[in-house]
């Protein structure tokens, strides 16, 4: 009785969310157009349900809304949240993103809940891929970075729904946030400068249109150009995440810019290579190469440039990370060669010298450092054999593939959002089929690992 229940409820639920919302079906091949079945219950995606209660959602401030998660087993979980619009460019999509809080009953306080079987935290995000046709290129890169041990974002495929209206494929993700799971890093008390630090190299003021307006109560410039020369109107700022701009002290900001100018100063010095006093002394090396081997596998255009996170403990180094956005990465851009195999992200500013967000001066003084690139070169070679060899990757896009065209996911979504064979900014190829997206994403990947195998040794 109890499986000719659930064959029922999910009978109904995924005509509903396939039929009611959207263009006309495309005529999607391979198989993306059907619903797979096994036994007496459909395989379907897990769902994500918002009402926003008779309000529109919107960027700032958050409003008040539900959410219900029902997972694959059928099993429902109902939450209050505050919900707003996330995003900078991705803003003018029609497939929005979303952040969103866990609150209380009578939504007044935020609480730590655990969602998509993910550790308690109250600040969460659904991801909506719009421009990634591919569908997985955020939670691929995520899912690598935990593989190889360096903590990235937990993540997990939703179909989602606002106020009936059915939105697509989305991928639930943890926010950065200072967390014992997340960044773990020590709790601040008061002004002390004794606690822990999370920063991003990013837009000065999180403005899409303009990288000229710098603030100081949000963010502080290096004080040092992207060619390593002192300049107080450097192109690289550091905003302040951890503790946020409204509530860092001034010992707490005084503290932190004066440790990354020392770092940079160091970095810079004669002196930089010696093992005792040098750069090493500041920095954690293996985030740093760790980094340095997801942006340059994924050859990601805002790689060390934009949404760079940076974190450092009481009494820690610097560390690099966690690593974040990566819609644009695996060749989804039509500018400065984010499309080519070739050639290392981190030398960005050689190839595209007018972009107003450059890449920081450290990674070339890191190539000057017999240190850092044979630690670079033992690291790659060891996760090349087995980790980010190209089968493990390519099994980890199968299996991605796999389950949501299974669920009739990919059907769906691109039923909702008529996105194939259309360019949408800033697509450098366009397929007319998921699988041909798919089969373009990972032909470059197969090429791109050759190129850095082959060129890594000459750093």
């Amino acid at each position: 009785m109890y499986n000719k229940i659930r064959s029922l409820i999910c009978f109904l639920i995924i005509p509903f969310i396939i039929s009611c919302h959207g263009p006309e079906p495309l005529d999607l091949d391979d198989g993306e157009s059907e619903i797979s079945y096994t036994g007496e219950s459909i395989q379907r995606l897990p769902e994500a349900i918002i009402s926003t209660l008779g309000e529109e959602i919107v960027d700032e401030p958050k409003i008040n809304a539900t959410l219900s998660l029902i997972e694959e087993d059928l099993i429902k979980s109902d939450y209050n949240i505050g919900v707003e619009i996330r995003g900078s460019s991705s803003q003018m999509f029609d497939k929005k993103s979303y952040g969103f809080e866990t609150r209380s009953s009578d939504f007044n306080d935020d609480i730590d809940v655990s969602l998509g079987g993910f550790s308690p935290e109250e600040d969460w995000i659904f991801y909506g891929p719009y421009s990634d046709k591919s569908l997985i290129r955020n939670k691929l890169t995520f899912d690598l970075s935990n593989l190889i041990g360096y903590k990235a974002s937990d993540t997990k495929f939703y179909n989602l729904s606002i106020n009936g209206d059915y939105k697509g494929v989305y991928i639930l993700m943890e926010k950065i946030k200072r967390d014992k799971n997340r960044v773990d890093v020590t709790k601040h008390s008061g002004s002390s400068a004794n606690g822990g630090y999370i920063i991003k190299i990013d837009k000065a003021t999180g403005d899409s249109s303009s990288g000229t307006t710098y603030d100081s109560s949000m963010s502080f410039r290096s004080n040092y150009n992207t060619k390593g020369n002192l300049s107080d109107q450097s192109e690289i700022y550091f905003i302040y995440d951890y503790p946020k701009p409204e509530k860092i002290s001034t010992e707490q900001k005084e503290y932190i810019q004066t440790y990354i100018n020392d770092f940079e100063s160091n970095l810079l010095s004669d002196e930089f290579n010696n093992i005792e006093n040098g750069y090493l002394s500041y920095i954690d090396i293996d985030s740093f190469i760790n980094f340095f081997i997801i942006n340059e596998i994924t050859k990601n255009i805002d790689g060390y440039r934009l949404s760079t996170f940076l974190n450092k403990d009481v009494n820690g180094k610097l560390k690099m990370g966690p690593i974040w956005d990566f819609n644009l990465a695996f060749a989804n851009s039509d500018y400065c060669n984010g499309w080519t195999t070739s050639g290392w992200g981190f030398k960005f500013n050689e190839i595209c010298p007018g972009d107003i967000w450059q890449v920081p001066f450290w990674w070339n003084r890191f190539m000057e450092s017999p240190v850092f690139k044979q630690a670079l070169l033992t690291r790659w070679n060891d996760l090349r054999l087995n980790l980010l060899s190209n089968q493990s990757i390519m099994d980890k896009i199968d299996g991605y593939t796999d389950y949501l065209n299974d669920r009739g996911a990919v059907y769906q979504n691109f039923s909702r959002w008529d996105l194939l064979g259309r360019y949408i900014w800033p697509n450098k190829f366009v397929a007319n089929s998921h699988k041909e997206e798919i089969g373009y994403m990972k032909d470059w990947i197969n090429n791109r690992l050759q190129w850095i195998d082959e060129a890594i040794i000459n750093l």
